[in-house]
């Protein structure tokens, strides 16, 4: 009997002490667990806080449609420099001047200096003097013709202390006769000393004082008005 009861006794402490470890293990997932989940949610919360910079941003990306459109503004107040540049015709032509001046052509047959008149516009007083030289080389009369054909190219022509001076290139073609030449440096003459000012002409062939324009009158250096 008391081998049976020392037997029962074993096998209770035996059971007691395997459901004692039992619990053991049981309880240790349940308190690992909770740690690991919360360590796993630290991550994504603080991979979420940088996300709100970007939020942040989008307000400015809203603003340069704004800012562009201060540039086109600015832009548009660049329309008012052509204003200026129309101010500056309208000043241009407010300069200009016209005057009547009187012309002398020959007639077809070449006998005689007839004198015609024509209205120029100008801008300044060598202006004004190239114009007549170039009226000198039209006629739109089948009466009067030029002397000076528009095969002559005035090359410059400018006043100075009362002497005009006029620089020509002239072809063989602008040739004339005797009486044609004599007839061309009657008209240059009667032309320009109609204006007051000039005293005397100067008339150079492509800058070199020569002996005759066409070679058959003798050129005076310089050709001065009669008293």
């Amino acid at each position: 009997m008391n081998k049976k009861y020392w037997m029962t006794g074993m096998l209770a402490l035996l059971l007691v002490f395997s459901a004692g470890c039992g619990e053991k293990p049981a309880a240790a997932p349940s308190e690992t667990e909770p740690s690991q989940e919360t360590a796993a949610m630290l991550p994504e919360e603080s991979q979420e806080q940088p996300e709100t910079p970007n939020d942040t941003n989008e307000p400015s990306e809203q603003n340069s449609p704004d800012t562009s459109a201060t540039n086109v503004n600015s832009g548009a107040g660049g329309d008012n420099s052509p204003e200026t540049g129309s101010e500056d015709v309208t000043s241009t032509t407010a300069d200009s001047h016209k005057a009547n001046v009187t012309l002398y052509y020959t007639d077809p047959e070449m006998l005689d200096v007839k004198q015609s008149s024509r209205e120029i516009t100008y801008t300044d007083e060598q202006d004004k003097y190239k114009k007549t030289f170039e009226a000198l080389q039209q006629s739109d009369d089948a009466d009067l013709k030029p002397l000076w054909s528009e095969a002559i190219t005035l090359r410059s022509i400018g006043l100075d202390g009362g002497e005009l001076t006029i620089d020509i290139s002239k072809p063989a073609e602008a040739n004339l006769g005797a009486g044609g030449e004599m007839f061309a440096l009657d008209a240059l003459q009667q032309t320009f000393f109609q204006f007051e000012e000039v005293q005397a002409i100067e008339l150079l062939l492509e800058g070199e004082k020569v002996e005759s324009l066409m070679g058959h009158v003798e050129l005076e250096h310089p050709m001065k008005r009669n008293p």
